[in-house]
Protein backbone atom coordinates (compact mmCIF):
# COMPACT_ATOMS: atom_id res chain seq x y z
CA UNK A 1 0.00 0.00 0.00
CA UNK A 2 2.79 2.41 0.40
CA UNK A 3 4.02 1.90 -3.19
CA UNK A 4 0.70 3.05 -4.11
CA UNK A 5 0.53 6.32 -1.54
CA UNK A 6 4.42 7.32 -3.13
CA UNK A 7 3.40 6.57 -6.70
CA UNK A 8 0.11 8.81 -6.04
CA UNK A 9 2.58 11.52 -4.74
CA UNK A 10 5.13 11.46 -7.49
CA UNK A 11 2.01 11.67 -10.24
CA UNK A 12 0.36 14.47 -8.49
CA UNK A 13 3.03 16.44 -8.71
CA UNK A 14 4.22 15.47 -11.83
CA UNK A 15 1.12 16.97 -12.69
CA UNK A 16 1.01 20.25 -11.16
CA UNK A 17 4.54 21.11 -12.67
CA UNK A 18 3.04 19.80 -16.11
CA UNK A 19 0.32 22.36 -15.30
CA UNK A 20 2.58 25.22 -14.50
CA UNK A 21 4.43 24.34 -17.81
CA UNK A 22 1.85 24.38 -19.70
CA UNK A 23 -0.07 27.54 -18.11
CA UNK A 24 3.87 29.69 -18.42
CA UNK A 25 4.40 29.14 -21.83
CA UNK A 26 1.31 31.19 -23.16
CA UNK A 27 1.19 32.44 -26.10
CA UNK A 28 -0.52 35.95 -26.01
CA UNK A 29 1.50 38.16 -23.71
CA UNK A 30 3.75 40.62 -24.80
CA UNK A 31 6.82 39.74 -23.75
CA UNK A 32 6.51 36.01 -25.46
CA UNK A 33 5.50 38.65 -29.07
CA UNK A 34 9.22 41.00 -28.21
CA UNK A 35 10.96 37.78 -27.83
CA UNK A 36 9.77 36.56 -30.90
CA UNK A 37 10.19 40.06 -32.74
CA UNK A 38 13.57 39.95 -31.26
CA UNK A 39 14.36 36.16 -32.75
CA UNK A 40 12.93 36.78 -36.01
CA UNK A 41 15.64 40.34 -36.34
CA UNK A 42 18.27 38.39 -35.21
CA UNK A 43 17.97 35.29 -37.39
CA UNK A 44 17.74 37.70 -40.53
CA UNK A 45 13.85 36.14 -41.27
CA UNK A 46 12.55 40.10 -41.53
CA UNK A 47 14.98 40.94 -43.65
CA UNK A 48 14.60 38.04 -45.94
CA UNK A 49 10.36 39.54 -45.29
CA UNK A 50 11.36 43.01 -46.42
CA UNK A 51 13.76 42.03 -49.62
CA UNK A 52 11.04 39.90 -50.54
CA UNK A 53 8.26 42.82 -50.37
CA UNK A 54 10.71 45.22 -52.09
CA UNK A 55 10.69 42.13 -54.81
CA UNK A 56 7.05 42.59 -55.16
CA UNK A 57 7.15 46.23 -55.43
CA UNK A 58 9.39 46.43 -57.81
CA UNK A 59 7.66 43.90 -60.18
CA UNK A 60 4.77 45.76 -59.55
CA UNK A 61 6.46 48.76 -60.15
CA UNK A 62 8.34 47.38 -63.83
CA UNK A 63 4.64 45.98 -64.74
CA UNK A 64 3.07 49.46 -64.20
CA UNK A 65 5.89 51.70 -66.49
CA UNK A 66 5.74 48.19 -68.55
CA UNK A 67 1.09 49.67 -69.28
CA UNK A 68 1.98 53.15 -69.67
CA UNK A 69 4.60 52.56 -72.39
CA UNK A 70 1.87 50.69 -74.39
CA UNK A 71 -0.15 53.35 -73.71
CA UNK A 72 2.19 55.79 -74.86
CA UNK A 73 2.59 53.53 -77.94
CA UNK A 74 -0.95 53.32 -78.62
CA UNK A 75 -1.55 57.29 -78.36
CA UNK A 76 1.36 57.52 -80.84
CA UNK A 77 -0.17 55.02 -83.51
Amino acid sequence: MKWLSKAFKKLSLILVLFGLVAFTGCEGTESREQVDDTVEELSGKKNIERFIQMKEDINQIQEQQADRFKQLDNTKG
